[in-house]
């Protein structure tokens, strides 16, 4: 295991290293699973903005890179333990270390030079992975990083790999759905600390719930029930189905 003296050195790659190692993404994506994704439109052209996803696998970030095929900067957590076989990909392609508990001024500073360069920003926002494949509530870093660059949130959603790496050695291809769901945002937050917080904690259900949207309903979780789910389907033009 690589602990976390370690892992909050890390830093991205230079852009053209990311592309390179994006195309290896697409090719494994291609070879070791059946992938289907849907909601490709409602990725803008440029950046910058932010896409959140679920978080249920190991290789989730490939499959994510896959999804979106843009160089992507992703926040990943720098206050746990990686295993040696997943630090390859880590050294390789890089990420901007976050602490879950509290967001560190680098975090602040290099996730603006995303902003400020027209890239994009990816984010996992319950803040580590799902053991039980169901959504938790998320962290507000999402919410307050929209808020700080007047950028948009994308919702994404990945299901379908939860046991991809052992299928994968299993020589299993597993059936992967990608679903990318209508931008919303950016979030004003005004008033108070106590009011900021409030509306973070709002904010940070709202984009769940749009990711809850593209998941079929045994992935709910912290969702599980709420109304805005069908508002949100009938936005995205996306009816999520089990694979």
């Amino acid at each position: 295991m690589v602990g976390p003296d370690i892992i909050k050195k890390i830093r991205p790659r230079p852009r053209w290293i990311r592309q390179k190692v994006g195309y290896f993404a697409l090719l494994v994506g291609a070879l070791f699973a059946k992938i289907k994704v849907s909601g490709r439109w409602h990725l803008p052209r440029n950046g910058p903005y932010i896409i959140a996803s679920n978080h249920f696998s190991y290789v989730d970030p490939a499959f994510f890179k896959y999804a979106v095929q843009k160089p992507i900067s992703f926040l990943a957590a720098s206050d746990r333990e990686i295993e040696n076989h997943f630090m390859w990909f880590v050294y390789l392609y890089g990420f901007i270390p976050i602490n879950r508990k509290q967001l560190a001024p680098s975090t602040i500073k290099l996730s603006k030079e995303v902003f400020k360069n027209n890239d994009i920003l990816g984010i996992f926002p319950e803040g580590g992975q799902s053991m039980d494949a169901k959504l938790k509530d998320p962290k507000n870093g999402a919410v307050f990083l929209s808020s700080i660059g007047k950028v948009p949130i994308i919702p994404m959603a990945i299901y379908g790999g939860e046991t991809a790496w052992e299928d994968i050695f299993n020589g299993i291809r597993p059936s992967v759905r990608i679903n990318i769901g209508k931008s919303f945002g950016p979030f004003a937050l005004n008033g108070s600390k106590l009011e900021r917080q409030e509306q973070m904690e709002k904010n940070g259900y709202e984009m769940i719930t749009r990711i809850a949207a593209l998941l079929p309903e045994r992935y709910h979780g912290v969702a599980e029930g709420r109304i805005e789910i069908q508002k949100y389907q009938k936005e995205n033009k996306i009816t999520p189905r089990d694979v």
